[in-house]
């Protein structure tokens, strides 16, 4: 059986300024680029608050997922980088929140930085619709 790669990009997002896709489906998965406080005229929102950015971000999740045929319950791993661990609780408020019953694997990592100076980047892997 030959594999099929499907790359997909995300009506409601910006197109992807560098070389790669929001998602790319490969065998029955589902791989959703890091997605950042980045709105859908192309607006960086690094100056608002942790919660709005972590609401931006989670939106633009949503919106690979939507783009793929595919919801939350679909979700097999979330990464989450947090650029001060600080706002974990908060983080994690929303994500709950966001999500509901729904209980992907997860893993959270502090890092010291990310692009655009933005508090948090989040990617994850779905299972495709059959």
């Amino acid at each position: 059986m030959k594999n099929s790669i499907t790359y997909t990009n995300a009506q409601g997002l910006i197109p992807p300024r560098g070389h790669y896709s929001h998602c790319v489906t490969a065998n029955g998965f589902i791989f959703i680029s890091g997605q950042l406080p980045v709105d859908s005229h192309g607006t960086v929102h690094t100056n608002v608050p942790f919660a709005q950015q972590a609401e931006q971000v989670l939106s633009n999740l949503e919106a690979c997922l939507t783009a793929c045929g595919v919801g939350k319950q679909h979700l097999v791993q979330v990464r989450v980088y947090i650029a001060d661990m600080n706002d974990w609780q908060v983080f994690n408020q929303i994500y709950a929140t966001w999500i509901g019953e729904y209980r992907p694997a997860r893993a959270v990592a502090g890092v010291s930085e990310l692009h655009f100076g933005a508090g948090l980047e989040i990617e994850a892997t779905a299972v495709a619709a059959n």
